[in-house]
């Protein structure tokens, strides 16, 4: 059982940024690799990006390459995901999730554990 807990949302003006952290409360969680998705209003929940339970490898949906970054740190249960150059389409509630496999997958059934998310709201 893995509990998962998002931090750091809020309201932040176009180009701004934002640091999300989700913090993890159960055993093992260096051994999940962990996803970052989000949802707008009226829209299907997306990907954002995702990390290896090593951190060695990333992957990112085309629409915040450049712009976010995902980290994580084991010792601290933790994983981060840096939002830079913020847009108003990237307003949404952010979730982390968990999944027991060495891979990044997109697919929001393929993650075991959920936060209850963050809203992300970037004003024009």
């Amino acid at each position: 059982q893995l509990q998962l807990l998002e931090s750091g949302g809020g309201l932040v003006q176009a180009g701004g940024s934002l640091r999300l952290s989700c913090v993890a409360a159960g055993r093992a969680f260096s051994r999940y690799a962990m996803g970052w998705f989000r949802q707008a209003p009226g829209k299907e929940r997306e990907f954002v990006g995702g990390i290896t339970w090593s951190g060695d490898t990333t992957n990112y949906a085309d629409s915040v390459k450049g712009r976010f970054t995902i980290s994580r740190d084991n010792a601290k249960n933790t994983v981060y995901l840096q939002m830079n150059s913020l847009k108003p389409e990237d307003t949404g509630v952010y979730y982390c999730a968990a999944d027991d496999h060495y891979r990044i997958s997109r697919a929001p059934n393929e993650y075991d554990y959920w936060g209850q998310g963050t809203q992300v709201t970037v004003s024009s």
